[in-house]
């Protein structure tokens, strides 16, 4: 066997060990912990297990014959098999552990055919979710069946209507803009950004700190995060300066986040605005910073709730919507030019500021489509026209401390992204 070849036998060999290490010493640490109940194998066996998949697949292969690796296969799917019916005899219930030997079998047999970067990717994945035990029965139990339901249909949306879809554009201009897989695709990113706030909230809870209600707020929705502290802050005035801090960050965290969107959909057009956005985002911490100072800690805690974004009617919407920004977008700069695109980036701006984001994105990458200055600067004025709409929903609705604190705010961070305008 020549040296390279041989060197390269040991490295998958080697892999194989890791993978069984790695997966075994979680199965040892769950065990030490308390975390389950019976310790049968630990991080010697399952660095055996996977050994003994990569030499099985050896094996096989100089020998020309699949018996070999089917007979270990089979031979650890009988232990697997006693295994579990000597936990139901004595009343021990979950096969996790029998799963997990399994995968460092196939991670070993995968390693030995060469597919080191898949079998490592499923040994950090079995390990990570052999790790969040808690974690993941924690979600579990704080679902509701709203919660499971809601899931559960953008799942149908996502696995069985986007595939369905037309992957092509109807009728004649401006109509020719909407792609109805192109469209679902963009309603599946905006509800996926918004869903890592939404269980991070379940997670977390927000409870822990008004900052951290305003992160995560923002994340699942800034304006619902704005609209629900406001409404609050009527009976509990005392929290002003909390509830102040919670919107503000919630509204810094939407320009950053609208800088991500843009960067996943149209990187040349996110460099265009990426000053215009942080700029906003510095001075919003730097207020988040002060009003820190001024609130202070605080031991009350105070609930603040969000829907769950991955209902099926807002996703819906979410699609018209964009549908609907594209054709009236189009529409004029086909008759106005730059100046079309910008009034309905104000009139959009007033209602969501994720739709236009999206639409501006995609149509400043079509050919002969918008030039990225109209987009990007559509854009800022769409993210600025949304601030001042939040910022308006706190004055008429807030309670009288809270409309003190959240004007500078607002005046501060619409005022600058309007003057960030002549920077694009």
């Amino acid at each position: 066997m020549p040296i390279q070849q041989e060197t390269y036998l040991f490295l998958r060999f080697g892999v194989a060990l890791l993978i069984g290490i790695l997966i075994g010493m979680q199965r040892e640490y769950s065990f030490h912990k308390g975390e389950e109940r019976e310790h049968t194998a630990g991080i010697r066996t399952f660095a055996l297990i996977s050994l003994c998949g990569c030499a099985s697949a050896f094996i096989s292969d100089i020998t020309h014959s699949i018996l070999p690796l089917v007979t270990v296969i089979g031979a650890f799917g009988i232990i697997f098999a006693v295994t579990q019916y000597a936990d139901t005899i004595n009343e021990r219930s979950g096969i996790t552990g029998e799963v997990s030997a399994l995968i460092a079998l196939i991670c070993g047999i995968m390693c030995y055919y060469g597919q080191l970067a898949i079998a490592g990717a499923l040994g950090v994945m079995t390990t990570l979710l052999l790790s969040m035990k808690p974690e993941l029965h924690g979600i579990v139990k704080r679902m509701s069946r709203e919660d499971l339901f809601a899931t559960l249909k953008f799942a149908v949306i996502t696995a069985i209507v986007l595939p369905i879809l037309p992957n092509r554009t109807f009728g004649p201009e401006p109509f020719n803009q909407i792609n109805p897989f192109n469209i679902w695709l963009l309603v599946i990113l905006i509800s996926g950004i918004s869903f890592i706030g939404y269980i991070l909230i379940k997670v977390i809870g927000p409870s822990k700190g008004m900052g951290l209600t305003g992160l995560l707020g923002g994340l699942a929705s800034s304006t619902a995060l704005t609209l629900s502290c406001t409404q609050q802050s009527r009976q509990a005035q005392t929290l002003s300066k909390n509830f102040a801090l919670a919107i503000t960050i919630a509204w810094t965290v939407m320009f950053g986040r609208i800088i991500v969107i843009v960067g996943i959909l149209n990187m040349p057009l996110a460099e265009r605005i990426i000053l215009p956005m942080l700029i906003p985002v510095v001075v919003g911490l730097v207020y988040c910073f002060w009003l820190y100072k001024k609130a202070g800690r605080t031991d009350k805690s105070t609930e603040v709730s969000f829907a769950n974004p991955f209902e099926l009617w807002p996703a819906i919407s979410f699609a018209i919507l964009v549908s609907v920004i594209l054709v009236i977008s189009k529409f004029a700069q086909m008759n106005w030019g730059s100046s079309g695109v910008l009034v309905s980036s104000v009139l959009a701006g007033i209602a969501d500021v994720d739709a236009i984001t999206v639409s501006l994105a995609q149509l400043s990458l079509k050919q002969g489509g918008l030039d990225a200055t109209s987009a990007a600067t559509g854009i800022v004025l769409a993210a600025a026209t949304n601030t001042a709409t939040k910022g308006l929903i706190v004055i008429s609705m807030g309670s009288a401390g809270l409309r003190r604190y959240i004007l500078p705010a607002a005046i501060m961070m619409t005022g600058i992204s309007l003057a960030m305008i002549f920077f694009i």
